[in-house]
């Protein structure tokens, strides 16, 4: 994995994509993401049933229940941008930048560009990383704290909406392309 921070002469950009000001992408990927959120809650039910999530004797097992699952979701939505950075570093990135647009939290770089198999790392090691983690712990945890554990698996699954919408997007490119991911917008680049 590398990148490097000057774009060689003979590259040229061969499209943009950003995934929030461009409506249809952004509606793709927001389909796309509460689809995965839907599915992920029905297999849910199937395993545990969503009720014990809900179950409110006595209240105050509930409400930590409750402060604990949104304490973890902010706790990983860092931890997701995280882990993006940490692989950007990996590969070689000078500086990582962080962010929220509003509707999207980024990590992105304004001096690197990627080779096609770093930014796939970048883009996917989240899912992976973190998919297995939650996954280990659905499987350990008591079912009355299975849902909070199911609910950072679902969100992970479907926060990574954009960053598998990407990977899919730069799958047929050829393997000299460079991309430089500045936040929600990815410049790709490719030789003449």
């Amino acid at each position: 994995m590398k990148s490097v921070q000057t774009l060689p002469d003979s590259y040229r950009e061969i499209f943009k994509m950003n995934l929030q000001s461009d409506k249809k992408i952004a509606l793709k990927i927001n389909i796309g993401a509460t689809a995965a959120m839907v599915i992920l809650m029905i297999i849910g039910g199937f395993i545990v049933p969503i009720r014990t999530f809900f179950k409110m004797e006595p209240f105050s097992d509930y409400l930590i229940r409750l402060g604990v699952l949104i304490l973890a979701y902010l706790l990983y939505m860092m931890a997701h941008e995280l882990t993006h950075a940490v692989v950007m570093k990996a590969a070689g990135a000078k500086k990582v930048v962080f962010g929220f647009t509003g509707m999207y939290a980024f990590a992105g770089s304004h001096d690197d560009y990627f080779d096609k198999i770093s930014y796939r790392c970048i883009a996917l090691a989240l899912l992976i990383v973190w998919g297995i983690v939650f996954g280990v712990l659905a499987v350990i945890v008591p079912a009355s704290w299975f849902w909070i554990v199911w609910f950072l698996l679902a969100g992970n699954i479907a926060g990574a909406a954009g960053d598998v919408y990407v990977t899919v997007k730069l799958w047929n490119q050829s393997d000299t392309i460079l991309v430089k991911d500045t936040s929600v917008d990815m410049t790709v680049y490719d030789r003449e």
